[in-house]
């Protein structure tokens, strides 16, 4: 799929990490986040924001980058953070086509492309700096349909955006889905997972853009149902016992397929997709269905406006992530340079490098976050 390795190339103070690509956040559906929820929606008892929602994205966010950083192939067993990502962009976006269609999309479409389009100028200049010649296809920086374009310099940086142009393609497709699942709730659910497989077993996946868009679009497709579902109560109104009998043995087939189709070596969920989704299934399945009360984050001042930035600049954090990873590299060269720091810090520590990383995702939040308040129509802020 569209999150396949990619190679970095690393320097003295920075241990080996290859890349990944998958992984953040709902695409910056900030705020749908903070609207109030629906009827329907019994996941923030009283209305107002569902702290358990912000937490997983927070918890998602950081995820991403624990994974770009050290490249742990169980992560995605222990938390398959895209799933769960989509899973919430499809609750949040099934709660606003309660309004108009058109609506919704222009205004998803504005919060998404604006902070893409800033991000892109930026990296676009960058590459061009480092012998990138761009051809007609730039015109997926614009509207991002198909994976953007890039030079291999860049392409750590840019290689993420497979997430973003997957969710713009669930974010169009919404409105025709969302009715279809409708009809009938359950047989969508169940059906959703067919793709995937005739994918994998039957046919053979597209090369290219087309391809790579097809292969996320069926892998999360379920994910992004099972959102729906939450959203309508429809989970709520399934017994435990139920889920229970559906939700492990999608987890056992999806890690059975995955140790049975291991690419070099690795049952890495990210590089099989047919057990990504299993997976990434019964996972979020448990998860939206067994829903712990977060009402106590309220509670806790700091760990509840560390959550409320993460959700805030969810899609800034996603964009940056990569590039603070690459910047972490001759940072950390230079410290090298003085013997005092390299006496006094674990320069040669991947551990360091993962908290160099977070500093420079904090500034590149400070320097670029307020794009996701233009975006949706705020008044700009440092910090939200």
């Amino acid at each position: 799929m569209a999150g396949a390795h990619r190679r970095r190339t690393h320097r003295r103070g920075a241990p080996p990490r290859p890349p990944r690509t998958p992984h953040t956040p709902d695409a910056a559906d900030t705020k749908g986040a903070g609207e109030p929820e629906a009827p329907r929606a019994p996941a923030a008892p009283g209305g107002g924001r569902d702290r358990y929602f912000d937490a997983l994205r927070a918890f998602a966010l950081v995820r991403v980058v624990t994974y770009h950083t050290f490249e742990w192939p169980w992560l995605g067993l222990v938390f398959p953070s895209m799933g769960v990502m989509f899973a919430l962009a499809g609750s949040l976006m099934a709660r606003s086509l309660e309004r108009p269609a058109p609506q919704v999309i222009r205004g998803r479409l504005r919060r998404l492309l604006i902070p893409v389009w800033a991000f892109g100028l930026m990296l676009g200049v960058a590459m061009l700096l480092h012998g990138w010649r761009p051809g007609t296809d730039v015109l997926y920086w614009v509207l991002p349909v198909g994976d953007p374009p890039g030079n291999a310099w860049g392409e750590q940086a840019w290689a993420v955006l497979w997430y973003l142009r997957t969710y713009l393609w669930f974010v169009l497709l919404s409105p025709l889905l969302l009715r279809l699942f409708r009809l009938a709730p359950l047989p969508a659910l169940v059906l959703s997972l067919v793709p995937v497989v005739l994918l994998t077993v039957v046919w053979s996946v597209p090369d290219g853009r087309t391809g790579a868009a097809l292969s996320d679009l069926s892998v999360f497709l379920f994910c992004w149902l099972l959102g729906f579902a939450h959203r309508d109560g429809i989970l709520d109104r399934l017994r435990p016992a139920a889920v229970l009998a559906c939700a492990p043995p999608l987890m056992a087939a999806g890690g059975w397929w995955a140790l049975g189709h291991r690419v070099d070596g690795s049952y890495d969920l990210d590089d099989i997709p047919l057990a990504q989704a299993l997976w990434s299934a019964g996972f979020v399945l448990l998860l939206l269905r067994f829903r712990p009360d977060f009402g106590w984050l309220a509670r806790r001042q700091v760990a509840d406006r560390i959550v409320r930035v993460f959700n805030a600049r969810a899609v800034t954090v996603y964009l940056w992530h990569e590039i603070a990873l690459m910047a972490s590299v001759p940072l950390i060269d230079l410290m090298w340079n003085v013997p005092a720091v390299e006496r006094g810090l674990p320069l040669d520590s991947v551990w360091f490098q993962f908290a160099v990383a977070w500093v420079l995702i904090a500034a590149a939040v400070a320097l670029f976050g307020w794009v996701e308040d233009l975006a949706a129509k705020r008044g700009p802020r440092l910090l939200p």
